[in-house]
């Protein structure tokens, strides 16, 4: 399943998983997002950056037999494990392998929107935040959820190295084309994209050893700190102390993760 240069992360097996307990962590919240923007049967909805498609098959489930949902994503990888998906559990869902620059929209053709860490990755939010408004219908509503403060990220206790890492980490985000904390702009975008604002929220997380979403941190830095050393952000002694400063942590009955904050916006057309 591994494709070049398709995700910062990649999209091998390993990643997959990842990406599925990154999901379990946060789908109570998606659901409510979802919620709130009034997603219901029957609607055509888009899920902008669906990976693959872990939020998309709810999303078909909710819309049901008479609704659709349009899976956007640029791994050709994860769109083929979306089909997957479809043709098993018989869903109404249309996955397209295409960036954001080249998907094609129908004019208010949309009844609402999902987009999940696709913003932060990409140079140009706003045309694509405005390819998206002129294919939602009227009243469409578009959720995002997105960073809003990624250095809200550390331990408690702190640690030297592992704090070095996670530094690490916010660096090499910094230097792609995105912005890792488009959460606090997005508002702005959306208005000036002739969106009204109809709600937002912040989410933040923080996590002990034995709860679900200690898994979310953990596997990622799994899966990054080693791609920090070829990148040059983090030496090898420091991701190796710093995975034993995880062990750690890992044994303390008063260890904490702080997650990332994030932020839910939900804006209407």
């Amino acid at each position: 399943m591994a494709e070049e240069n398709a995700y910062i992360l990649g999209t091998d097996s390993e990643e997959l998983v990842r990406l599925g307990v990154q999901h379990q962590v946060w789908a109570s919240e998606a659901q409510r997002g979802w919620g709130i923007a009034g997603f219901t049967a029957g609607q055509t909805l888009l899920d902008l950056g669906c990976g693959p498609g872990f939020c998309t098959k709810e999303m078909a489930l909710i819309t049901g037999k008479s609704g659709r949902v349009i899976g956007i994503d640029k791994s050709v990888a994860y769109i083929n494990f979306l089909n997957d998906i479809k043709d098993t559990y018989g869903l109404n869902i249309d996955g397209h392998a295409v960036d954001f620059n080249q998907m094609q929209l129908e004019d208010n053709s949309l009844d609402g929107a999902y987009c999940r860490w696709a913003m932060a990755w990409i140079s140009n939010p706003e045309e694509i935040i405005q390819k998206v408004y002129k294919a939602l219908k009227p009243g469409g509503r578009f959720v995002f959820h997105e960073y809003f403060h990624w250095m809200t990220h550390s331990t408690v206790p702190s640690y030297e190295n592992l704090s070095a890492c996670i530094k690490g980490c916010f660096d090499s985000f910094e230097d792609f084309d995105g912005s890792i904390n488009i959460g606090r702009n997005l508002p702005e975008i959306c208005v000036n994209s002739g969106f009204t604002l109809f709600h937002t929220r912040p989410m933040a997380k923080t996590a002990r050893v034995n709860d679900l979403a200690w898994q979310w941190p953990i596997t990622f830095y799994k899966t990054y700190f080693n791609k920090l050393i070829d990148m040059k952000y983090v030496t090898q002694e420091q991701v190796s102390l710093a995975f034993e400063e995880l062990e750690d942590l890992s044994s303390r009955p008063d260890g904490l993760i702080c997650c990332p904050l994030m932020i839910e916006i939900i804006v209407e057309k």
